[in-house]
């Protein structure tokens, strides 16, 4: 949408969460609140978004990775005096301003677009985003005339018997003709009890200039919910993975049971895809097509190709290609790329590692700062010792390498292709391709031992 900014505010403290951390900077599904504010906006169309920041501001902007412009509230006199702080934006180029709170991270992209597109074209001076509360309580009312237009806006502490009936509350975001707000703030007063410039006397304002005043009210009305306290947190929480994994589910996913399972807002998840229950998927992990994910996986900022099985295991930064078998008990740490048609079993570490395609590695073995050819057998209980105390070092493995079990690859080591690894053997040099490396001692059998000692058994 052009010739409109959106007006975040974020500079409050959010006492109620009784954190050391910015309010806004909480995480829900992946995100920092105010990372959800600013995608439904620039979702809604709206490029031009303005952020204002006041209290732990260095650390909301931090947490802030989309393109915005930032305006500073360094103290914090109400959300009237927010707005005045980004002033110089909003008179710069739009003519129309959007106004929203950083910590409704509920609302959605439609909902953005109806108000402006409501406030246009009805050639509105200022328009309300409202909601029917059963239980209004703490929120300001919205007081209509006999025919249904727009008196003012009463806080709760400033009600009357009669207003605190009202049902019909402000939810906190607007739409202004952007001369008309930046005029009106100049005529708001801090003469209240809290000594605060409060956005709502603007439409007092407006309204007492005959201005028109709008009123847009939303079907939904969580999609307006602030969160103030932890267990508006969680409860936003239960919200928006209600929403993702539906959305899922209407694109082709199976999700065997929705109320155990844990998906981030950015997670992206192919057709024919099945989610089993206590899976957790988080950050900006990609799923193909045709994998099985669970029960109790977890998969975080990684890229899984299509026909994958993840089962009962974790895997962190990594990329697993297609028609691979992670788990059970598998653990993928960052940096791994995993090839094609590859088992990784039971009680298999993988670190910063390469594995080639069709490769197996099936249970208790540690791989670590290695590079694995394809083909490649590694047996159980392998290790590639790859940490000397100060350092890490390097394996390579080439590819049709069978090592057996029990062998340990002391790097830096390079194993070429088409060599053995004798089972039980320690392997400090390198390896010619072709051979078969034995390194463990010769066996010795002692005849009569056991008796001369007196260890039989009693």
């Amino acid at each position: 949408m052009k010739d409109i900014c959106a007006v975040i505010l974020a500079a409050g403290e959010g006492k109620r969460m009784k954190s050391k951390h910015s309010k806004v900077t909480h995480k829900l599904c992946g995100k920092a609140i105010i990372e959800h504010v600013i995608h439904s906006v620039k979702a809604a169309g709206i490029d031009d978004v303005i952020v204002v920041v006041g209290h732990k501001a260095d650390e909301v902007k931090g947490s802030i990775k989309d393109d915005v412009k930032f305006a500073l509230q360094d103290i914090q006199l109400g959300t009237g005096h927010a707005v005045m702080c980004a002033e110089s934006f909003i008179s710069r180029d739009s003519s129309v301003t959007l106004i929203l709170t950083g910590d409704t991270p509920i609302i959605t992209k439609e909902t953005i677009s109806n108000l402006v597109k409501y406030h246009i074209e009805n050639e509105f001076c200022a328009s309300i985003l409202t909601a029917d509360f059963d239980n209004p309580t703490g929120y300001g009312r919205i007081v209509r005339d006999i025919t249904g237009n727009v008196q003012k806006i009463t806080e709760q502490r400033d009600a009357n018997e009669e207003e605190l009936k009202i049902k019909e509350i402000n939810s906190g975001i607007y739409c202004f003709i952007s001369e008309k707000l930046v005029n009106a703030l100049k005529k708001i007063s801090n003469n209240n009890t809290q000594g605060e410039y409060y956005l709502t006397d603007v439409i007092e304002i407006l309204k007492s200039e005959n201005q028109p005043i709008g009123a847009f009210k939303t079907s939904d009305n969580h999609e307006i919910m602030g969160i103030n306290s932890r267990q508006q947190l969680a409860e936003a929480v239960l919200m928006m993975r209600k929403r993702k994994i539906n959305k899922l589910m209407e694109d082709g996913v199976t999700i065997v049971d929705p109320d155990s399972v844990y998906i981030d807002a950015d997670v992206s998840i192919g057709m024919d895809t099945i989610i089993y229950p206590n899976s957790i998927i988080e950050g900006k992990t990609v799923i193909g097509e045709d994998c099985i994910i669970g029960p109790n996986s977890r998969i975080v900022n990684c890229v899984v190709h299509d026909g994958v099985e993840i089962n009962n295991s974790v895997a962190l930064g990594s990329e697993i290609k297609s028609n691979t078998h992670i788990g059970p008990f598998a653990y993928i740490r960052p940096e791994c790329v995993i090839g094609q048609d590859v088992k990784i079993g039971d009680f298999v570490e993988v670190k910063k590692s390469v594995i080639g395609d069709g490769t197996k590695a099936s249970h208790l073995s540690y791989i670590g700062d290695s590079e694995v050819g394809k083909n490649v057998n590694i047996g159980c209980g392998t290790v590639t010792v790859n940490y000397d105390g100060r350092n890490k070092h390097k394996t390579i493995i080439g590819d049709n390498v069978f090592v057996g079990c029990n062998a340990n690859l002391v790097a830096p080591v390079k194993i070429n292709d088409n060599s053995y690894v004798a089972a039980g053997s320690t392997i400090t040099d390198e390896v010619p391709e072709g051979a078969l490396a034995i390194a463990r001692e010769k066996q010795t059998n002692k005849e009569g031992w056991v008796e001369r000692k007196g260890a039989g058994r009693k």
